[in-house]
């Protein structure tokens, strides 16, 4: 475990009950699921739960965003990439059989499909992936076998490519294969193990799952393999990047293509150890099966939130709507910011007397938050677009008139349900489950009324006609406020949520080996 400002202060138990697999959440990222992970580890003060946080390097982390609930009895710090994959030059020892294991391991993680004979191929894989192991790290970086098979591949696959980029790539993907290894054993040990995304946490826990044989429950709070496709599209380390997100499938950068690769080669492997998969909504829940999830192992649980907390906000807000539309969320690409900025402008231009605010951490990309107020300066926003910073909600809410959210992908944002709680509506763009939220579901759901507004994709002009319908007229806005609030209550109650998740923990802890 690598040291961490805080790790003397890091609770330690030799067991829990759950344990949670956490990847660049909680408790160092305020919002969206590290508030998830909060409510649900204070909502079951009768449950021991621990944690291990993945990220990774250190210096990508500042200070821990959340307080440690007391049922918290246990958190581990890892980071997988705070050191070079090692020196190109050393030699291992071989072993006869090593090679053909990492042959299978790249053809399971890379031929798009799944089986009961890859399943089983992985599992003895990454049994010899421990430290001493037939094919652990020092084997695939350093023997003259591995050595061969890379440029064997390079040759194949990707000889219009640069091989020293090449042979960096694979090391930093498969670098952290064995950095989970090592972190599986010497895991606490867990009555079962619940993972809150595929990707390393859910790899991770698919290692822990077949070396204790526990249960493993996953959540997705979104698709990790189709957000990290985004991320992938749009970063510029990756040589050979386009700018912007990439929408044809054939456009993809190689290296991209790899990293994608690999992140759905562990994602199918993650559902198939898992015992029950979790979805936010049906939608996510069909796309879990189409990406490889066992359709009998899939179930929706919408989030919920306490729905009394923001209730008594109410009172504190006017009868009219406050001419402020707020963007509350992380200052990220993902979030698209500079569409809700173009879109200030518009707005501002037809009706000067409002205010537009993105409450929110502008530290997880500096990069990418000095071109958005760059852009508010160039549009002459200046007194008018505020960047806020973190914000407390229960502070928030009561000033705004709008939730706003320009977002290129989301689940279901808990900032939207925490409006209505509030009695605020929202705009946002048509991702995730943002129009079940605010026009409703099924039939009884959306004759409950529209909840604000919801637009394209990247598209400023509409963005900012839907604020300006909804700030314009009372009547709209009280109608909107009013089948927020009834929706919340009537479906995303945290209560709810507790109760399902209450049955899969019980089920997890009563499974007898």
């Amino acid at each position: 475990m690598v040291e961490h400002e805080s790790v003397t202060q890091l609770p330690h138990s030799e067991s829990v009950d759950i344990l949670l697999l956490l990847e660049g959440t909680y408790p160092f990222v305020s919002g969206g699921v590290s508030s998830w992970v909060f409510e649900i580890i204070s909502g079951f003060p009768d449950i021991r739960f621990g944690a291990v946080f993945v990220g990774s390097c250190p210096e990508d982390y500042g200070k821990m965003k959340y307080p440690l609930p007391e049922n918290l009895v246990h958190l581990e710090l890892h980071y997988l990439f705070d050191s070079p994959p090692g020196d190109l030059s050393s030699q291992s020892r071989s072993f006869s059989d090593s090679m053909v294991m990492l042959e299978k391991m790249h053809g399971h993680f890379h031929e798009g499909t799944y089986s009961t004979k890859a399943d089983e191929d992985i599992r003895h894989i990454l049994q010899h992936c421990c430290p001493g192991g037939k094919l652990n790290q020092d084997f695939f970086l350093h023997s003259n076998e591995s050595w061969e098979y890379i440029k064997h591949r390079y040759r194949e696959f990707a000889k219009e490519e640069s091989f020293i980029d090449y042979i960096w790539t694979v090391r930093t993907i498969h670098a952290p294969i064995w950095r989970l290894t090592e972190i599986a054993c010497s895991c606490v040990k867990a009555g079962a193990y619940h993972s809150i995304s595929t990707g390393y946490a859910g790899f991770l826990g698919s290692i822990l799952k077949m070396k204790s044989g526990r249960p493993l429950l996953l959540s997705e709070h979104g698709i990790y393999t189709k957000e990290r496709r985004i991320d992938l599209y749009q970063s510029q380390w990756i040589k050979g990047n386009h700018e912007g997100l990439e929408k044809n499938s054939s456009d993809i950068n190689f290296f991209s293509r790899m990293w994608i690769d690999f992140f759905e080669g562990i994602g199918r492997f993650a559902y198939h150890m898992s015992d029950h998969i979790v979805a936010l909504y049906e939608e996510n829940r069909k796309r879990q099966v189409r990406d490889g999830a066992p359709s009998d192992r899939t179930i929706s649980i919408p989030n919920g939130i306490n729905v009394d907390r923001f209730a008594a906000l109410r009172a504190k807000r006017s009868e009219t709507p406050p001419k402020v539309a707020c963007l509350i969320g992380r200052v990220v690409p993902i979030k698209d910011i500079k569409t809700f900025i173009r879109a200030a402008h518009v707005v501002i231009a037809r009706m000067p007397e409002t205010e537009l605010w993105i409450a929110g951490p502008d530290d997880e990309d500096p990069e990418y938050a000095s071109q958005c107020r760059a852009l508010s300066e160039s549009l002459g926003l200046q007194g008018k677009l505020r960047f806020l910073g973190y914000q407390k909600l229960d502070e928030l809410l009561p000033k705004i008139g709008l939730v706003v959210l320009s977002s290129i992908s989301e689940a279901l944002p808990l900032v939207i349900l925490e409006g209505f709680a509030a009695g605020v509506p929202a705009v946002s763009t048509d991702v995730g489950s943002c129009k079940q939220l605010i026009y409703g579901l099924e039939n009884e759901d959306r004759a409950m009324g529209a909840a604000g507004r919801v637009v394209g994709i990247s598209d400023p002009q509409a963005l900012a006609e839907a604020i300006l319908i909804l700030l314009q007229n009372t009547d709209v806005w009280q109608n909107a406020s009013q089948a927020g609030i009834r929706r919340v209550e009537r479906y995303y109650n945290q209560q709810l949520m507790f109760s399902r998740y209450r049955a899969l923990y019980e089920e997890s802890l009563s499974w007898q080996a």
